[in-house]
């Protein structure tokens, strides 16, 4: 049986995907004590593919860049049930951290970034209130658009 959080994804119509295998010398995933790091996501969807390509204030827009954050978080989310086998062991989401692939005058990556917080808010409730930091990038891997990293408090 899902657990409670699990239960709110399938209401969303949110199916996890394979958590994808790290590409370079890291890991998905670092527990230490109570918090969980989970290395930054890039915003590929259930397929593998780029929910978005390219630079924000170029060729990708606003709604796209958001949704790609979003992606993002549900990568964060398939990454965390690895990490846990259940999502309702979170306690806190503490913070994310987001990667704007951006033109240099692009100035809207709060509003990309809102994808994935507020996923997390509508998941967790008010323990997925989380701080975070939106910083504008040159590039990203495969050219995605956006890439998010998590801290999560856990028991």
């Amino acid at each position: 049986m899902a657990g409670a959080i699990e239960q709110k994804l399938t209401a969303q119509g949110i199916v996890l995907p394979e958590p994808t295998s790290p590409v370079a010398n890291y890991v998905g995933f670092v527990r230490t004590g109570n918090l969980l790091v989970v290395s930054g996501q890039i915003c590929f969807d259930a397929e593998g593919k780029l929910i978005a390509k390219g630079k924000l204030g170029a060729n990708v827009s606003i709604e796209d860049g958001n949704a790609a954050a979003r992606g993002c978080a549900i990568n964060l989310l398939a990454q965390l049930k690895a990490a846990l086998g259940d999502l309702d062991k979170v306690v806190r989401v503490v913070r994310l951290g987001g990667f704007i692939n951006s033109t240099p005058d692009f100035t809207d990556g709060p509003k990309v970034m809102n994808g994935a917080s507020d996923l997390m808010v509508a998941v967790f409730g008010d323990k997925g209130r989380h701080a975070r930091t939106t910083i504008g990038v040159a590039s990203l891997p495969a050219d995605a658009a956006v890439e998010v990293e998590g801290l999560f408090e856990v028991a």
